[in-house]
This record gives structure tokens, C-alpha cells and sequence, in this order.
């Protein structure tokens, strides 16, 4: 579950999520896709260059 806004700045970032995940699952590279994506900030970029969905590993304990 990645977080709606930036931890700093406060820019919505979860919306760029899903294309991000997609565009990069397709071997493309990460600058290209953010820049792409608009987030020119790099605390904005840092939000989706090191989430790591783990709600799966979480979801027995629930």
C-alpha cells in the first residue's frame, strides 16, 4: 500500500504507482518513467523508487 502523498512535500504520489510498477515490471528505466510521470522532486521519486508492497506477507497475521 504505498502512501497517497509525499512524506515531505506532500505531492500525491499514489496515483503514479500502478504505471510505475508496470512500466518498470517491462524492463524500462526508472529515471525515464518518473521523469515521464512528472515527480521531479527527488523526495517525491524516493517514495516510489523504495516502496516495497509487503500487505501480501502481512495478510495471513490479519
Amino acid at each position: 500500500m504505498i502512501p497517497v502523498r509525499c512524506f515531505t512535500c506532500g505531492k500525491v504520489v499514489s496515483t503514479a504507482w500502478d504505471e510505475f510498477k508496470e512500466r518498470k515490471a517491462a524492463g524500462e528505466d526508472p529515471k525515464e518513467i518518473l521523469d515521464s510521470l512528472g515527480l521531479e522532486r527527488y523526495c517525491c521519486r524516493r517514495m516510489l523508487l523504495s516502496h516495497k508492497e509487503i500487505i501480501d506477507e502481512q495478510y495471513p497475521y490479519q
